[in-house]
C-alpha cells in the first residue's frame, strides 16, 4: 500500500489565542510521531491552497468572499464564541481545503492508495454560510463535491468518528442521496445534532450516539451494526474519513474512552471495507483531538492502519 500524508507549515500559523484548545502544537505532535521509523516508507507533499470554484461548490461565493475579507493584517478576530481568526488562519484554512482535494486527485487517480491530511483548522462543523465550532471551510464536503465535479465520481461515503458530531457535513449532504454521512459521537455534546432521527430525506444520513463514559466496546459495537453494514449496502465509489481523535480517554473536550487501539481497528475496518466497495480509495481528513499525546499516539495507529491497507 502506498499511503500519502498532505501537510503544510501555514497551517502552524493559524492561532485562535494562548489557551484555546485547537493550536498550532497539535500539528507538530502529529508530525514528530509520524517521523519514527515506522513511517519511513509514507509519501508525503504539500497541501496546496484550495481552488476557489471548489470552496464554491459547496460555500456560497459571498460566504468565501467573506471569510476572506474578515482575515485581519494584525491581531485576531472573533467569528463566534469560540471560533477566530489571526492573521495565518485565512492561508490555513486554504491550504487545509486545499490538502483535501489534492488527496482526493491523488487517491481518485490511483496514484496512491490512500491518504491523511493532517492540517489544520478541522471543518465538519462548517456549515455552507456560518463558520463554527473552530472550522471555516468544510473539507470533507469540499472533498466530497471535488471528487464528483472534476473526477466523475458518483457515490461518496464520509465516516466521522469525531466525538463531536458534524453538523455541518450533516446539513450541506442533508438532501443528497449521491452522499452518504455516517457518525459516531458522544451525545449530549455540542453541537447538539447527530441523533438517531436524523436520517436524511434519503436515509442516507447515519447517526450512532454514544453517552459519555462509553469506551471502545460500544464504539466498536456501533461500527459493526449501525454503520459498517449501511456502509456495505451504499457501496460509495470513494470513501473520506473525518478523523477526529477527541474521543480519546485523555482528550479534555469530550467524555468517550477510547484508546489508539480503537482508533487503530476502526481504520482497518473502513479500509477493508473500501477494498471491497470502492478499490481501496480512502481520504482521511484530520478533525479534532485535543490532548497531544493522545493525538499522537491515535494518529500514528490510524496512519500505521491506513498503510497496512
Amino acid at each position: 500500500m502506498t499511503t500519502l500524508l498532505v501537510t503544510h507549515p501555514a497551517c502552524s500559523a493559524h492561532d485562535m489565542g494562548e489557551g484555546h484548545p485547537e493550536r498550532p502544537e497539535r500539528l507538530r505532535a502529529i508530525d514528530q510521531a509520524l517521523e519514527k521509523e515506522t513511517f519511513q516508507l509514507l509519501a508525503r507533499d504539500s497541501a496546496p491552497r484550495v481552488a476557489i470554484e471548489a470552496l464554491t461548490r459547496v460555500h456560497p461565493v459571498d460566504y468565501v468572499e467573506a471569510i476572506q475579507r474578515a482575515s485581519p493584517s494584525l491581531g485576531a478576530i472573533q467569528l463566534d464564541s469560540d471560533t477566530a481568526m489571526s492573521p495565518g488562519t485565512l492561508e490555513a484554512a486554504l491550504r487545509s481545503a486545499g490538502g483535501a482535494t489534492f488527496a482526493t486527485d491523488e487517491v481518485v487517480t490511483r496514484r496512491v492508495d490512500n491518504a491523511f491530511v493532517a492540517t489544520r483548522p478541522p471543518g465538519h462543523h462548517a456549515e455552507m454560510a456560518t463558520p463554527m465550532g473552530f472550522c471555516f471551510f468544510n473539507n470533507a464536503a469540499v472533498a466530497a463535491r471535488h471528487a464528483q465535479a472534476a473526477h466523475g465520481v458518483e457515490r461518496v461515503a464520509i465516516v466521522d468518528f469525531d466525538v463531536h458530531h458534524g453538523n455541518g457535513t450533516q446539513h450541506i449532504f442533508w438532501s443528497d442521496p449521491s452522499v452518504m454521512y455516517a457518525s459516531t459521537h458522544q451525545m449530549p455534546l455540542y453541537p447538539g445534532t447527530g441523533a438517531l432521527t436524523e436520517t436524511g430525506e434519503h436515509n442516507q444520513i447515519v447517526n450512532a450516539p454514544l453517552r459519555a463514559g462509553d469506551g471502545g466496546d460500544a464504539f466498536r459495537d456501533a461500527f459493526e451494526t449501525a454503520i459498517l453494514p449501511r456502509l456495505d449496502d451504499f457501496a460509495p465509489d470513494l470513501l473520506i474519513i473525518s478523523a477526529g481523535f477527541d474521543a480519546h480517554f485523555r482528550d479534555p473536550l469530550g467524555g468517550l474512552h477510547l484508546s489508539e487501539a480503537d482508533f487503530g481497528w476502526v481504520t482497518e475496518r473502513l479500509v477493508a471495507l473500501a477494498a471491497r466497495r470502492c478499490g481501496g480509495r480512502v481520504v482521511s481528513l484530520l478533525e479534532g483531538g485535543y490532548d497531544l499525546e493522545a493525538l499522537a499516539r491515535s494518529a500514528a495507529a490510524h496512519v500505521s492502519a491506513l498503510m497496512r491497507g
